[in-house]
């Protein structure tokens, strides 16, 4: 499930990139904006222990996690 800032944000991109990748103020504006926000978004997601901090398990199989050394 996406955040309502992340469709907008994703919104303006795609705003922009019919543009010819030519920004105008307002939509700079409102995106710095959002970009702001979000980043207070995310580190409250990691102050609420929302965000998985570690080693990423893809590709290992279920079997290397569960087998004990010997």
């Amino acid at each position: 499930m996406k955040s309502p800032i992340a469709k907008e944000m994703k919104e303006i991109r795609d705003q922009v990139r019919k543009q010819d990748f030519s920004w105008t103020f307002e939509q700079r504006e409102r995106y710095d904006t959002l970009l702001l926000q979000r980043y207070a978004q995310i580190k409250q997601w990691g102050e609420e222990g929302r965000i998985w901090v570690g080693p990423s398990n893809v590709g290992k199989k279920e079997e290397e996690d569960t087998q004990p050394i010997e």
